[in-house]
């Protein structure tokens, strides 16, 4: 579900949205992600290991993470999936292959940035992303990580409001935030880490 759901979030921002987001960085993203994931599952002789981690991963980093260069995708897509195998505690990985791929990218990776505003802030969009999201956290049992960060993001968020003494209108907008929704429902959840 995660996959089809990524990949139809994909296609919606490439053709509706018009992300900037060029077609060579999307391969090259697959590619490093996959061959990456592919190499350590082969050096350090896993059984029982795929790609779906490593295609959600690149999904996520090509949904998010926007940059002026060729390079950087993949790179950060590298970066993300390697950590998979060497950052670990416990037999599990550490961080969420995705952000880590993302803050990377923000912080190292010159010319690279990400675009909340990309997916507009169209209701019709967030119904669609909580109804989906929803699913797919639900299928991986981490319903409950996802409700309750959105509860305590919106309950901060509120106080800030408040504090600040903005209109409700602020606060409503920051919900209909495609970003948010899918950072809620996709990559928080993840059960690996």
């Amino acid at each position: 579900y995660q996959i089809l759901f990524l990949a139809t979030l994909l296609t919606i921002g490439v053709l509706a949205r018009d992300f900037t987001l060029r077609w060579e960085q999307m391969a090259l993203t697959f590619i490093a992600g996959i061959t990456t994931q592919l190499v350590f599952v082969k050096v350090l002789k896993l059984k029982h290991v795929g790609v779906l981690s490593a295609v959600i991963t690149c999904f996520g980093l090509s949904i998010l993470l926007r940059a002026d260069t060729l390079w950087a995708h993949p790179l950060a897509a590298f970066i993300a999936i390697g950590a998979k195998f060497v950052v670990r505690v416990n037999g599990k990985h550490v961080f969420n292959p995705a952000n880590l791929g993302v803050i990377v990218g923000l912080t190292l990776l010159p010319g690279a940035w990400i675009s909340p505003g990309q997916w507009g802030n169209d209701l019709a969009f967030a119904v669609w992303f909580l109804a989906l999201g929803g699913l797919v956290s639900a299928r991986a049992r981490r319903w409950d990580t996802s409700w309750m960060f959105l509860v305590a993001y919106l309950g901060l968020l509120a106080l800030y409001t408040l504090y600040l003494g903005k209109s409700w209108a602020t606060w409503l907008h920051h919900l209909q935030s495609g970003a948010l929704l899918l950072f809620t429902f996709f990559m928080i959840s993840d059960p690996m880490t």
